[in-house]
């Protein structure tokens, strides 16, 4: 579901992701009938994301090898 940012530092983050065409923004009313924008990702930033998730997994699995190399040697 939607959640709202209440942390100024998400903004750049989000500027440099809505310019590489990863996600989408528009206006809309809140809960609240207050003013927000709304951040979706696009086709491209889906592709992005699963790109992020295999370099993550990957990482995972290298870190799980070599904890268990060290916990076999000691």
């Amino acid at each position: 579901g939607p959640w709202e940012l209440k942390k100024a530092p998400f903004y750049p983050a989000l500027h440099r992701m809505q310019k590489r065409g990863w996600i989408q923004s528009e206006w809309g009313l809140s809960e609240s009938n207050r003013r927000a924008k709304y951040y979706e990702l696009t086709a491209l930033g889906r592709a992005q994301l699963k790109t992020e998730v295999q370099s993550w997994s990957h990482l995972v699995d290298a870190i799980s090898l070599v904890l268990k190399s060290n916990l076999a040697e000691g």
